[in-house]
């Protein structure tokens, strides 16, 4: 996943980061001077897509929330999102933003999330934990977050529920 080779180059503690996820080829359709600035001297994939950067979230929002305001307008093929956050070793669980892990007396791991969504419901998940920063040992799946990936589905109205 390139997001997640961009989002390591740009190092740990970095916040929160959403993309829409864009055709390239409709891209450098609307605006064609991107090319050069995106480094693209010859046609596109029709399947490539580029990243977009968007405003920050609020940060006094739960994430949940601040998701549940978005909807994507049709010309974005997908979505993702790029966090960093505290799990609990052994676990799935991972702590609240603000939650002091020597408070709690269990052991932490600092991880890395990046989650897509693309608009025909496909899914793909990375996760690279800070003790083991390397690319091999990058964890990659359809759904490895269950609970940000059936999020970031509602923002493209996506249908998530039971049985769908």
């Amino acid at each position: 996943m390139d997001l997640e080779r961009h989002a390591a180059e740009q190092g740990w503690d970095r916040p929160l980061g959403l993309y829409a996820l864009v055709p390239t080829a409709d891209l450098l359709k609307a605006e064609p001077a991107l090319a050069n600035l995106l480094g693209i001297d010859s046609p596109t994939d029709p399947g490539e897509l580029t990243p977009v950067e968007q405003d920050p979230l609020p940060q006094d929002v739960p994430l949940e929330e601040a998701l549940g305001r978005i909807l994507w307008p049709e010309g974005v093929a997908g979505c993702a999102l790029v966090m960093e956050r505290l799990a609990v070793k052994g676990s799935d669980e991972t702590l609240a933003a603000g939650e002091d892990p020597a408070a709690s007396g269990r052991e932490t791991e600092e991880i890395r999330m990046v989650a897509g969504v693309m608009r025909d419901g496909s899914r793909h998940c990375a996760m690279r934990m800070r003790s083991h920063d390397s690319e091999s040992e990058v964890l990659n799946g359809a759904d490895l977050i269950p609970a940000l990936t059936s999020a970031l589905a509602l923002t493209l109205d996506l249908d998530e529920s039971p049985g769908s």
